[in-house]
């Protein structure tokens, strides 16, 4: 009996395994490889095993480079400021098409389309947009009698311009996950709320926002991780200029490899964007733990209020 026992427990493991060690593979084995070529200098001309190991040279490089550390404050500053106004974009829009209104189902629609667009095709539209002369911002501008705006030659300008390009297309992103957790609350919490006399600013503040934080965290987390890797439309608008003010990681590790053929390095670069992300992910993912006992805890009261 107890070996019948034992065998019907590891059935679900012996269908998971074959699945399972393919993802392994998938995952393990290109971490593993860039892990290896970071202690290379490897040029694209070679191949890996002709390559030199030189241990932490390509790190301890990186620590001295100047423009390794720019383009990493570059990066913390863009996904900070990127994932702060989409979050808080995303999470107002919720709130606001939260409603039975005639025409809203249209409207949220609409909302979501950014998202949807290429990258590619994202970048090179806010680029036209941008042009100097016949851009549709500094021409409307100039109708006005005001100076045009050197959306993508001036350092400030650049980056304003870039972050503008990446909330508009992912602000849609946070729009949607935060309308759905929205529409999952418990009613009978928020119809205590108005017995109690709470006006919609202490529903929102003390009802919706607690009880949707397992889930906005897990948004704010994926938002921030893509943030990190955004390439295609910042190469399109700026090419990381001018200067290094739009440089991120993402791109320094593409030029790095493909311009400077520099293929040790660039891996290297990677493994540190790598860490930083899992030490971002460690940390979002304790916060939520915490979080979603606390919101467990609120719908069992809720729940048992509602009884």
């Amino acid at each position: 009996m107890s070996v019948a026992i034992k065998a019907n427990r590891l059935t679900p493991y012996l269908f998971l395994a074959p699945a399972g060690i393919i993802l392994i593979i998938a995952l393990l084995y290109p971490i593993g490889y860039m892990v290896y070529a970071s202690f290379l200098d490897w040029s694209p001309s070679q191949r890996i095993g002709q390559a030199e190991f030189i241990g932490l040279r390509n790190y301890i490089n990186l620590m001295s480079d100047e423009a390794f550390r720019e383009s990493f404050w570059v990066t913390i500053r863009f996904a900070a400021v990127v994932v702060t106004l989409e979050m808080a974009l995303g999470v107002g829009l919720a709130l606001l098409l939260d409603r039975n209104i005639p025409g809203m189902a249209v409207l949220r629609t609409v909302f979501i389309l950014p998202m949807m667009i290429a990258p590619i095709v994202v970048g090179l539209m806010w680029r036209y947009m941008y042009h100097p002369t016949v851009g549709i911002f500094n021409r409307t501008l100039k109708d006005m009698g005001l100076e045009g705006i050197p959306w993508l030659s001036d350092s400030t300008w650049s980056f304003i311009a870039v972050v503008i390009a990446d909330v508009w297309q992912w602000t849609p992103f946070i729009f949607i996950l935060a309308l759905a957790a929205m529409q999952s609350l418990p009613r009978s919490a928020l119809e205590a709320a108005e017995i109690d006399g709470a006006s919609e600013w202490q529903k929102i503040i003390l009802i919706k926002l607690p009880l949707m934080m397992p889930v906005l965290i897990v948004t704010l987390l994926l938002r921030l991780i893509d943030a990190f890797k955004v390439l295609e439309v910042i190469l399109v608008l700026t090419n990381g200029g001018p200067g290094l003010s739009t440089e991120i990681l993402a791109l320094r590790i593409f030029r790095t490899a493909q311009e400077f053929q520099e293929l040790g390095e660039a891996a290297a670069m990677s493994n540190v964007l790598l860490m930083l992300l899992m030490a971002i992910t460690i940390g979002m993912f304790a916060y939520n733990r915490v979080q979603e006992a606390r919101a467990a805890r609120q719908r069992a009261i809720a729940e048992k209020g509602d009884d």
